[in-house]
């Protein structure tokens, strides 16, 4: 159904002072749609294409397209505010109650969604307790774009300062919010659905701790009203950390924005020891995790046929990968996945990001000399080099620890397949000196028991380590 036909303007209707605020819109025209759709949910007795049992029925054409109207009108200020004014929001309850049709559920939830993105059209919708209680039932539907407009709903009020604790306060308060979102994370395969949600849930997390804690903890079978895309009315006991892995593998193909969503969810799980132990104590010990990470870093991600300004690109999801593989390389050190003869490329990989960000660097000083007299060049640059500083600092730590753990057959290794050369190595060090001394010490000791050339030529081009020979 095309949504963007023009809706009827005040002059077509042919009543002076029947717009809408500033627009061209009609006041009666937009009355006489809601009055249709009031009569949509409460139908004569016997009115044909109702049946009695409740079965789903569809919506008329010409209704389907006016609505539809209503709905790209919405994201009209004053449109928006006419809508609250004649208790739009009461007669979508009445339809969430009582209407059997997806299509119409969808674009009325699309439409509040539209509204919400106005600040006191959205106070007024978040205090309302019936209709955010209504809203989050939502989140039981069996129809991936009610899903899709409900969570889009959701993540506009949680990014209200004003209204979101009110939403996060009613979310720890419905433990089916928990189980549906996992339902979907785990299960779906609407990648557009899975992005708003995994949105949704990164912005819980990042704004409360306790619900974060609660729901890594959280894994007994929470009692369920309508179930989600034909699933049984109990749903399993979902674990957080497969549910968000799932939906990872799902999005990582066709969505790098999905993918950073997730990888950032798991990156604020590993912000609390609760967290770290959810994902490197589950039944395989962390090694699904481990994999999927190590996969992107040395499969997908800043590859070396990629040019350097990639790792501009893709500064924050490696960011948050690296910070979780990190997490769990100091908490799982026993663990066979975490072995350094498994990891040489992850080694190679830790390095070649940190080549490509010095390439991003001598850029960045060249950019910053043609842009001194543009202000928002500058605020832009300095962003870019707060966000790499970032990820040099937590890829530094990683290799720091790798290094350590490296004994003369895994350097012998390295050296082989092509991730430990005079070039990588000085790069490293380069990067890891002063501050990870003691770990560059360490890794060269053993490295001259696997390749004395090299490590002499390496305390020749870094001096300061000679002397502490």
């Amino acid at each position: 159904m095309d949504r963007n036909p023009s809706p009827p303007s005040s002059e077509a209707e042919g009543e002076e002072g029947d717009a809408v605020g500033g627009t061209v819109y009609s006041k009666h025209w937009l009355f006489s749609i809601l009055t249709r759709l009031i009569e949509v949910i409460s139908p004569e007795q016997g009115e044909p294409g109702v049946s009695r049992e409740g079965e789903q029925t569809e919506l008329d054409e010409e209704m389907e397209n006016d609505i539809c109207k209503v709905w790209d009108m919405s994201m009209d200020e004053d449109v928006a505010l006419f809508l609250q004014e004649f208790n739009a929001p009461d007669i979508f309850m009445g339809v969430f109650a009582k209407s059997k049709c997806p299509r119409l559920t969808e674009i009325c939830v699309g439409i509040l969604g539209n509204m919400a993105c106005f600040q006191d059209i959205c106070m007024s919708i978040s205090k309302d307790e019936n209709l955010g209680q209504v809203l989050l039932q939502r989140l039981c539907d069996s129809d991936s774009p009610t899903l899709l407009e409900t969570s889009r709903l959701l993540l506009t009020c949680l990014s209200q300062p004003e209204v979101a604790n009110v939403w996060v306060e009613r979310i720890r308060e419905s433990p089916s919010v928990y189980d549906c979102l996992c339902f979907i994370m785990s299960s779906s395969t609407n990648v557009e659905l899975l992005v708003k949600v995994g949105e949704v849930v990164d912005k819980l997390f990042d704004l409360d701790e306790e619900l974060m804690l609660n729901w890594i903890k959280n894994g007994t079978c929470q009692s369920m009203g309508p179930s989600i895309d034909d699933s049984p009315e109990e749903l399993p006991d979902f674990k957080i950390v497969p549910c968000i892995l799932e939906a990872a593998k799902q999005v990582r193909s066709d969505n790098p924005e999905g993918l950073d969503v997730y990888m950032h969810i798991l990156q604020l799980l590993t912000t609390v020891d609760e967290g770290i132990q959810a994902i490197v104590q589950a039944p395989d010990g962390g090694k699904e995790t481990w994999s999927l990470l190590y996969d992107l870093v040395c499969h997908e991600l800043c590859q070396p046929d990629d040019p350097a300004i990639i790792v501009q690109e893709q500064k924050t999801v490696l960011a948050s990968i690296l910070s979780v593989l990190s997490a769990m390389f100091a908490s799982q050190t026993e663990q066979e996945y975490i072995k350094m003869r498994k990891n040489m490329p992850l080694i190679g990989s830790l390095i070649r990001i940190l080549q490509y960000m010095e390439g991003c660097g001598k850029r960045s000083v060249d950019d910053s000399k043609k842009s001194k007299q543009d202000e928002t060049g500058k605020a832009e640059l300095h962003e870019e080099d707060f966000h790499l500083k970032i990820l040099k600092d937590i890829c530094c730590e990683l290799l720091s620890n790798m290094l350590q753990e490296l004994t003369k057959e895994n350097i012998l290794e390295g050296l082989n397949q092509g991730h430990l050369n005079e070039q990588t190595c000085s790069c490293a060090f380069q990067n890891l000196l002063p501050l990870y001394f003691t770990s560059v010490e360490s890794f060269l000791e053993v490295l001259r028991e696997a390749d004395q050339t090299l490590a002499d030529n390496l305390e020749k081009r870094f001096p300061s380590l000679k002397v502490h020979t």
